[in-house]
Parts: C-alpha cells; structure tokens; sequence
C-alpha cells in the first residue's frame, strides 16, 4: 500500500466538505453501527483467536461497550456540534462572540492489542463524529481482530475516507512520518515516547493513552470480601491485560492476611482452583509476552499460583507477598494476571508512596473513611479511578478517560472523544453598523479615561 498516496487521498476527499455536515456524519456511524452488528460473530471468533476471550467477555468488554459508545455519540452529537454563545465585553460592543467546532482534517488512530477492536473503534467514533477522516492502524499482534476491522471499514467507508494499514513497525515508521492534522496513540509508554517524538517533528498534536503503574489501596475500615472480589474482577479481567487493571496492591498491615485470603478465595471462585484449566481464562498474547511476565514471578515470594503453560500461554493468578519496592516486579507495568503486594502502617505512607513514583492511569482506594476517600482525591495525580471498585470509570460515554504525565495526556470517551478530534475557533462577529472610536489612534487623555473604564 502506499501510505503517502492514502494520506493525500484523504486530505483531498476532507477538503471537499463531504464529512463535514451532520447527516454526513450519522449516516457514518450508522453504517458502522450496522457492520459491527452483523459482523459480531466474527469479532467473536476473532478475539477468541487473539487472547482467547470469551463471547461474553468480549461482548462485554469490547462489541457491548462499542455499541454502547456509539449509541450515545449518535444521540448527543448535533448538540455538540452547534456553536457555543460566549458573553462579550463590553469594550467590544455590539458585537458577538461564539466558538466553533473544527475537524482538525486527517487523523490517524494507532490502537493495541489488548483491546484489539474497542481501543481501535473508540477513537475512530470520535474521529468520525468530528468530521474527520481516518486512518486506522490496529496491532499486529491481533491479526485475526484486524482482519475483521479492515474488512468492516472497507465495507462502510470508501479508503478516503475511513481506511486501515495493516502491518507492524514497518508500517507504523511509515505512517508517523505523514503530515497528518491530528495522532491518537493506545499503547506503551515507551512507544508513545516515539509517538510524540515524531509528532513534535512537524508539530502535530496528539493523545497518548498510555499507562503504568496503578495502585489498589485497601485500608483497615474496608468490606474485605467485597473489596477482595472486585480487586480480582478488575485485576483478571483480560488475563491482566488492560491498562487500568491495578497493579499492585497497598494494605493496611494490620487486614493483610486476612485481606488476601478474601482474595484468594475469590480467584477460585471466578476461575476455578486451576485456572489453567478453565476454557474462558484469557490467555497472554504471545510466547514473548508470557515469557515477560513469567520472568517477574518471584518463586520465593509467591503467596498463591505461580505457575503458567507454556503451551496454552495462560498464567495461574498469582498473589506476590513481602514485595519490596526494589523487586523486578516494581520496575514495569505488569500487564499479567500477577498481582504484587505491599503493605502501610499509616494511610499517609501509601500517599507518599504513590505520589514518589509516576503518576499512575488509575488509582482504586477501598475505604469506608470518608477523609482517607478525600485525601487520595485532593492529594494523588492520576488519570482516573474508583473509590470501593476497580476499573469501572472507563465504561461510561459520559465521562472523559485518559492519563496524566507518565501515563498519557488528552481524553476521550463520548463529548471528550468529539473535543478531542476538534479544533474549537473563537469568533469575533463585530457589528458594520457601529464603529466606536475609542480603539483608534490618537489616543488622548479623555480616550485614556474612558478605556480604564471599560478595561478595569
């Protein structure tokens, strides 16, 4: 494919104003819509392919949530797209101001494979719904889920409009170094490093979704069982594999033992007491992958599983006890169904603990104090998070989702999905009728008296 020809293919189609009106816009995420749905049991058998999910889980997390978003961008997206009345100083009389929405023009959507087809068609419902075109670029590492969204893009979008490039660093070097309008990057932090490093070169703004370390801290006044269960439902979901999954654990010293007995229980009791058996456990993506996470593993500090199969790559979920900060396991997102544990004598410990380090893309607090609730929310820097639940924030289309420093910059989500696709221009409409000539030179005392007046 040349890429260069599809970027000025793009760039052409956008300049004809095609994407721009409103029906334009409905009519494609309408066709989208309807692809998706009669194609879901492909989605299906592709993510079972990938990572092994299975089609509750997918639908779950992936096809239900996609819809979901789409469903409210379609309802939502002729209010966001009007002009929004700004007041007008008074020095300015009798004029009007207002902002409007602009496509930045030709975008390009980078997503990962965790997530193979909702971290891809998000972004790409935003990018839409703001009236641009797209470029669509989904992970080598989920050949089977790419197949299936180059073939539903080819089926709604003609390729000046909407397409995707398939392939792996070859392909993403090549597709960097286009002068597109506007970057939106999934992925590794080191990755996005090289995102905005080739961005800044011709000064296209970008979002990076990144992620990190996300702590899990439970304190001594929180429902252990119930905080245990929804730790491991957020910490398992995908093998481990999502972003917003915690990463590692802080806990009051003093409900430690109990604590990760809760735990522990609730692993067997969501898959099983070998996991390795259970057919509906994701899988890590590939041998390099479970390899990397293996190699975290600590045998001497293992507290439950350990172990993994090489031949299914699936890892038991593992609890690491007496963790040091220093640990392998400390040093790197985790991405892996193996879950660190450390633990605080004072809730302030934990703060500093958390605020020592890069700020994390989510932060999960269970605590029945509502000042130890208000100081991680006052005094932490994170992207997003839950207070007594874990990873749920980011299933909503009303509310933004994104990072902050190491873990990302810009959201999206709903009307953040729309901003963030958007140049929003301010306007200026001055009346021809009136001319006040208070602005113009010269500029005399009696001038000066009355611009204080309109100016202080």
């Amino acid at each position: 494919m040349d890429i260069g020809a599809l970027v000025q293919a793009q760039k052409d189609y956008f300049h004809t104003g095609a994407t721009l009106p409103l029906s334009a816009r409905r009519n494609a995420l309408k066709r989208l819509n309807e692809s998706i749905k009669a194609r879901e049991r492909e989605l299906q058998a592709a993510l079972l392919s990938d990572l092994n999910k299975s089609p509750a889980e997918s639908y779950m997390c992936e096809v239900g949530m996609t819809l979901s978003e789409l469903r409210f961008v379609q309802k939502h997206l002729a209010r966001w797209m009007r002009d929004k009345p700004c007041l007008t100083p008074l020095a300015q009389f009798p004029a009007k101001s207002f902002t409007v929405a602009q496509p930045y023009g030709v975008t390009l959507v980078m997503s990962p494979w965790n997530y193979p087809f909702l971290l891809t068609m998000e972004p790409l419902i935003g990018a839409i719904a703001a009236g641009n075109c797209c470029v669509v670029k989904p992970s080598a590492y989920a050949p089977a889920t790419s197949a299936v969204v180059r073939n539903m893009l080819t089926d709604c979008f003609p390729p000046m409009y909407a397409a995707v490039v398939e392939g792996g660093r070859e392909e993403n070097q090549a597709l960097l170094d286009q002068p597109f309008d506007y970057i939106f990057f999934t992925g590794g932090v080191e990755v996005g490093r090289e995102v905005m490093a080739k961005a800044a070169k011709r000064l296209i703004p970008v979002t990076l979704e990144l992620g990190g370390k996300s702590p899990c801290i439970v304190d001594a006044t929180a429902n252990l069982s119930l905080a245990a269960k929804r730790l491991v439902f957020g910490k398992l979901l995908n093998g481990g594999q999502t972003c917003v999954a915690p990463d590692y654990l802080l806990v009051d010293r003093r409900v430690k033992d109990r604590f990760l007995l809760c735990v522990k229980k609730w692993i067997a009791a969501m898959y099983g007491t070998n996991a390795l058996d259970n057919q509906g456990y994701v899988r890590m993506v590939n041998e390099k992958h479970f390899n990397r996470v293996m190699g975290l593993i600590d045998p001497r500090k293992v507290f439950c599983g350990g172990v993994g199969d090489p031949n299914t790559l699936k890892i038991q979920p593992t609890i690491l006890d007496h963790v040091s900060p220093d640990d392998p396991v400390m040093q790197e997102e985790i991405f892996g169904p193996v879950l660190p544990v450390l633990t605080f004598d004072d809730i302030q410990e934990a703060v500093d603990f958390i605020n020592a380090r890069p700020h994390p893309l989510a932060l999960y607090l269970f605590s029945r104090d509502r000042n130890t609730q208000e100081r991680f929310l006052r005094r932490t820097s994170f992207g997003g998070g839950c207070i007594n639940d874990t990873i749920i924030h980011l299933a909503t289309s009303r509310m933004g989702f994104g990072g902050v420093g190491q873990s990302g910059m810009g959201s999206y989500h709903g009307r953040a999905s729309f901003d963030t696709f958007s140049h929003r221009k301010s306007i200026v409409k001055q009346s021809a009728r009136i001319d006040l000539p208070i602005r113009y030179a010269p500029y005399t005392a009696a001038k000066d008296r009355l611009l204080r007046l309109f100016l202080r």
